[in-house]
């Protein structure tokens, strides 16, 4: 009898660890997303923000303060939205769809009129904006490629024109210098383009830059590309190898990223950099543009609330000093063809038949751009905290923050410590983007200080540390 029980004993123990084996098993191979994320957040770092007061590394250069928009609407306007535009303080605005939407050309193939009367009614709310223009070459004018605007033109001599055209209008009949030239939106999506055979995206950059150069009485300008849906190594270096054997005009590289993980924006730079080291000829002035970017390509409910405004300050930071120019994506909503007004589009604001409201992303980038331009050496960010700090004219010490979590779920109760101080009494608001905001008043007798800013997950938050008395 007790030999039986103990048979029974071990058959149920290995009836049991083979079940615990096979929900392994079935996580494994079902939810290895569940897992990651486990095992990622455990090996996370929290962060320890210390900020040294006297280390001033020079002025911000400030990727963010440029925006783009897509092809939502022929008939969108910025004018409602210019004075809530302006007060991001943008440098460029990117548009694309000019062939397409704003009825450039008229005529025939060898035969080919141009209005641009309106195309420049966009043009003139981006200049009202304080911005300059960043015109994406695209689509294929209709009269070009049979009504196919994402196909090649049937003469790449009428293509050339346009191009010629666009800049000599732009660029020397507005008289607006400065302005960007991309040729082409996501040429391998959009016309499925390659940088070889029959539909060759090199063909299409050879006659935009002979219509660049050929443009007369025209201010300063810059022409480049690719603009692709991600950085793509083949397409750069065909492109860069394409434009010295040619002689062509190449001014800035470009391309476009929607990711979660905001290290990516880094990991492409650098990839960017390694590929320019075998083209010296360009590599001492080449920009490099990422000219739209976003936590997702696809329709996603973050974009209308906190997730992406954490994501959008925390790649942000992540860029300074690394990327010349980054275009959040994009500006304005489009219209949901369920008349919903939140409906996961990527836009600042959404749709004007809504009131063209703004979304958390707007504010978090105000939020942002209210950073000093004298840059102060901080360190100690961690896995989902990111943050710069800068001093202002008053000398109070002012410090922007992102508790970036692609998985929505990390919290922190962030430390912060100001260095080099000269004792005294502070003051110290702490803000967040989700409505709280703190007043702490503090005293040290030492050369430091510290604080804490409690930061649930994908929250903004701003922190001024102001003198009071010695």
């Amino acid at each position: 009898m007790y030999i039986n029980k103990t048979k029974k004993i071990k058959m149920i123990a290995q009836f049991l660890i083979f079940l615990v084996i096979l929900i392994f098993v079935i996580i494994s191979a079902f939810q290895i997303d569940v897992v990651r994320e486990f095992f990622g957040q455990a090996s996370g770092e929290n962060s320890d923000i210390h900020v040294y007061t006297n280390a001033v590394l020079g002025v911000y250069h400030r990727p963010w303060r440029n925006l783009a928009q897509g092809g939502e609407d022929k008939n969108w306007r910025l004018e409602p939205i210019v004075p809530q535009i302006r007060a991001l303080n943008p440098e460029y605005i990117r548009i694309d769809h000019i062939y397409d939407f704003y009825d450039v050309v008229q005529g025939t193939s060898g035969n080919l009129s141009f209005n641009f009367s309106k195309l420049d009614l966009i043009i003139s709310d981006i200049l009202s904006t304080g911005a300059k223009p960043y015109i994406a070459l695209s689509y294929m004018p209709s009269q070009l490629a049979n009504g196919d605007i994402i196909g090649q033109p049937e003469n790449y001599a009428d293509w050339q024109l346009v191009v010629q055209r666009t800049i000599e209008h732009i660029s020397g009949t507005r008289g607006i210098a400065d302005v960007y030239y991309e040729v082409w939106n996501e040429p391998d999506l959009f016309g499925s383009w390659k940088y070889y055979g029959n539909k060759n995206y090199l063909n299409l950059y050879l006659y935009a830059s002979r219509g660049a150069q050929n443009a007369r009485n025209v201010q300063a300008f810059k022409l480049g590309g690719p603009a692709t849906t991600a950085f793509y190594k083949n397409w750069i270096e065909a492109l860069a190898k394409f434009v010295i054997n040619n002689n062509l005009k190449l001014d800035f590289i470009s391309w476009h990223q929607y990711s979660t993980n905001i290290d990516q924006y880094r990991i492409d730079m650098i990839d960017v950099r390694k590929s320019m080291e075998k083209f010296p000829q360009l590599e001492p002035t080449v920009e490099f543009n990422l000219t739209e970017w976003g936590h997702d390509s696809d329709n996603n409910a973050g974009y209308d609330n906190n997730f992406s405004a954490a994501h959008t300050v925390a790649g942000s930071i992540e860029m300074v000093g690394i990327i010349q120019k980054a275009f959040s994506f994009e500006i304005q909503d489009g219209k949901n063809g369920d008349n919903k007004e939140y409906w996961g589009r990527w836009g600042l604001f959404t749709h004007q038949d809504f009131g063209s409201n703004p979304k958390p992303r707007y504010f978090a980038l105000k939020m942002l751009d209210r950073i000093p331009n004298q840059r102060v050496q901080l360190l100690g960010k961690g896995s989902w905290v990111k943050a710069l700090a800068g001093k202002n004219l008053n000398d109070n010490i002012e410090i922007v923050l992102a508790n970036y979590d692609s998985h929505n779920s990390h919290v922190e109760n962030v430390p912060i410590t100001y260095e080099d101080i000269t004792p005294g009494t502070f003051k110290i608001v702490k803000e967040l983007n989700n409505g709280q905001n703190y007043i702490e008043n503090i005293s040290t007798t030492e050369a430091k200080l510290k604080t804490t800013l409690f930061m649930p997950a994908n929250t903004v938050g701003y922190v001024t540390l102001q003198r009071i008395s010695e």
